[in-house]
């Protein structure tokens, strides 16, 4: 049995002004954050994240000289309400779990202190978990 994710994106642009736009795949579309900084890279960073139009699914490859691809995988969500969301990102090297908290204005982007274990540390402990007690 297969199970299809859906997508994300996290496209850079270098024009007009430095900035990178999240694509969250959902409802047959893509729908668009910019982030003026970026990705927060710690739980006591927060980033500003402008709501901008929805994009067809099609853009979650596109590039051109001046907007490349940061990152791709697919994303799971995993609890929302009417002003937040919380969902992971599976990019291409890493698992991160990010909010998304709608304010009054726009919406804002932070990084969990509750991440996701590397897939070594869950090897590990499901290889514990199954190995034999000795004696």
């Amino acid at each position: 049995m297969t199970v299809d994710h859906p997508a994300f994106v996290l496209h850079e642009h270098h024009r007009p002004r430095h900035h990178f736009d999240l694509r969250l795949e959902q409802g047959g579309v893509l729908r668009s954050w910019a982030l003026p900084r970026g990705l927060p890279s710690t739980p006591r960073q927060d980033r500003l994240a402008v709501a901008v139009p929805d994009h067809d699914l099609d853009h979650l490859t596109y590039t051109d000289e001046h907007k490349g691809i940061a990152d791709i995988g697919w994303w799971e969500e995993e609890d929302r309400s009417d002003r937040r969301f919380i969902f992971l990102l599976h990019g291409r090297a890493t698992t991160r779990r990010y909010v998304l908290i709608h304010t009054a204005r726009d919406w804002l982007l932070h990084l969990t202190r509750d991440q996701p274990d590397p897939p070594s540390a869950q090897s590990s402990r499901t290889a514990t978990a199954v190995r034999p007690a000795p004696g």
